[in-house]
């Protein structure tokens, strides 16, 4: 009595789970191209550890808790480890909806990948969109980082402002000086006294004028 029901469940399986059939997606996997010399055979084992992390994802998804293993049928399984799978229900009469099982997929993606060593490149659900890596954490927090733009742009200020307050103050202190040069110059000038010009002799004493020196003032030195 158990044989005909044996060949009704597996006739039954056989409907649900084909190649392009109702919720079904395919995987593909590159085992040699990942691990090369380390790559392990795919068999009766590998495809118990699939199914299990298949139904691990499903019990994520609300409502869907009670999923087995068993509820995980894989068909078409190709030497180049390729093969079809679908979540039944706990009833095995039909397929549990594709947008379920690819949501489920999705969450659970990268503990999928580490159970078989690979990664999206290797282990593809055809029909599910790659995950994205969840963003690193940078090494220093964002907002040491920017604190440290500020404070460099704080440092250039206070620099340029007292660098400037030099300059100024030694244009100011030299203001002055070339004030004063300019009256030296002034008073050293060759004046002209009554048509006469006379060559200064002191800025305090006033000038001499050449028409009124005796032969020996001019001999004589000051």
């Amino acid at each position: 009595m158990l044989w005909p029901l044996f060949f009704l469940v597996t006739a039954i399986h056989a409907e649900l789970c084909q190649p392009d059939a109702d919720n079904a997606f395919k995987v593909r996997l590159s085992i040699k191209t990942a691990l090369g010399d380390k790559a392990y055979a795919w068999d009766t084992n590998e495809e118990y550890l699939f199914k299990a992390m298949v139904a691990f994802s499903m019990r994520k998804v609300p409502n869907r808790e009670t999923t087995e293993i068993s509820h995980v049928l894989l068909c078409n399984v190709t030497q180049r480890v390729s093969f079809w799978f679908v979540v039944t229900d706990p009833l095995k009469k039909y397929t549990l909806p594709a947008m379920e099982v690819q949501s489920a997929i999705r969450m659970s993606r990268n503990r999928i990948n580490n159970a078989f060593f690979l990664n999206d490149q290797t282990l593809e659900f055809l029909k599910i969109p790659s995950t994205l890596a969840p963003p690193s954490d940078p090494a220093v927090p964002i907002w040491i980082i920017v604190f440290g733009v500020i404070f460099c742009i704080v440092i250039v200020a206070i620099t340029v402002l007292i660098l400037s307050g030099i300059r100024q103050h030694r244009r100011n202190n030299d203001g002055p000086s070339e004030v004063e040069d300019a009256e030296d110059k002034c008073e050293t000038a060759i004046t002209v006294e009554n048509g006469i010009p006379c060559d200064p002799l002191d800025t305090k004493d006033g000038c001499l004028n050449d028409a009124f020196v005796t032969e020996g003032e001019r001999l004589t030195p000051l």
